[in-house]
């Protein structure tokens, strides 16, 4: 019978131990993806975001507005309740919150007294994307993902997996591509991707991590070489991926053919923003924001590379599943994971995050 030596296992415990997981609280002090645009509407939607449960609706002038789903009379759920202009009236006994949260009405009463409300939160509208600060204190000024998300120069489309696996997790499955060659074989996955050489970059003070793959030459998969091109040439494929935070992913290719001089070769890029908002602590809002800098003019690039990619996220969404459920099944004393040399950078940034989530805690 083999079986792991009792001394290794105690190493992987020990190592496990400082590391954020499953039971790791949220940070709470970030900017998250609440949801799309079009996720606001003049219809209550309920949403849970890093534990907590939400009503989301816009204004009659059409600024979106979020809200603790509770009525803090007696729980009854506002997502359940009827919006009356830019008010939501509980659908239990009748009280009556404004976009700000405050309890302006109880019909069984003359006045409500001040101080009644409902959490709301504060939201940005970045293009098609809102954001929502869920953390105590005034919110981080800048918004954690640039300016290429609103630029016309960038066309893009956007997709959500509700994803039943923790964000840890995402986060870590996006910081260790070497699963291209496995997970995504039958999509953008080639065989040489998980032996090209990478380098990995740390920055705990910034919490940014990041891990750089060069591979050349290589024949790019339908997906990248259909619309740039480079089909049936031997080609490059730079890619990069960063973590600069626990709701921001972001993925960065640049492609060329090995045929042209470097003085000839067009910048083509694509740029995929991975957006991770924690549902629960084993569940995950998982947003894609996905552009490029070429063929602007072209909708059926756009439209042929959201399938791709779509078919190719979804595995990524399978895997991390058969994994949460995996966990769930494996005996407490027999959860243990041992980590290998292209796990430095997601072993790193989970580190962050559990110093982190430490220090919010205080």
């Amino acid at each position: 019978m083999t079986e792991m030596a009792p001394r290794l296992i105690q190493a992987a415990r020990a190592a496990e131990a400082r590391l954020a997981g499953r039971a790791t609280p949220f940070l709470f002090n970030a900017w998250y993806i609440a949801g799309f645009a079009e996720d606001f509407s003049r219809t209550l939607k309920r949403r849970t975001i890093l534990g907590r449960p939400l009503v989301f609706y816009r204004t009659t002038a059409g600024a979106p507005v979020a809200l603790s789903d509770r009525c803090v009379h007696r729980s009854f759920p506002l997502s359940k309740s009827k919006l009356e202009g830019d008010t939501i009236v509980c659908g239990y006994h009748g009280m009556r919150y404004d976009e700000g949260g405050q309890c302006i009405e109880i019909p069984a009463q003359k006045t409500a007294p001040q101080g009644i409300c409902v959490r709301a939160y504060p939201l940005r509208e970045q293009g098609p994307l809102v954001w929502i600060w869920m953390g105590d204190g005034e919110p981080a000024a800048d918004l954690p993902l640039g300016d290429w998300a609103t630029d016309p120069a960038w066309p893009a489309s956007n997709a959500y997996f509700h994803l039943k696996a923790s964000y840890i997790a995402l986060h870590e499955n996006l910081l260790d591509l070497t699963h291209l060659s496995y997970i995504h074989a039958a999509t953008f996955g080639t065989p040489d991707y998980a032996f090209a050489p990478y380098e990995v970059e740390t920055d705990d003070a910034a919490g940014r991590f990041a891990v750089s793959r060069s591979v050349m030459p290589t024949r790019l998969p339908p997906v990248w070489a259909k619309p740039t091109g480079l089909e049936g040439r031997d080609a490059a494929r730079i890619a990069r991926s960063e973590f600069s935070g626990p709701s921001v992913h972001t993925v960065n290719v640049r492609f060329y053919g090995l045929d042209v001089s470097e003085a000839e070769r067009p910048d083509t890029q694509i740029t995929t923003a991975h957006l991770v908002t924690p549902e629960t602590a084993t569940t995950t809002h998982y947003f894609i924001h996905h552009g490029r800098n070429f063929g602007q003019e072209d909708e059926s690039i756009t439209s042929f590379m959201h399938e791709q990619l779509t078919a190719a996220f979804m595995e990524d969404v399978e895997g991390l599943e058969a994994v949460e459920a995996m966990v769930a099944d494996t005996p407490v004393e027999d959860r243990y994971e041992v980590s290998v040399a292209s796990d430095r950078a997601g072993v790193a940034m989970r580190r962050w995050i559990h110093r982190q989530a430490e220090a919010e805690a205080g």
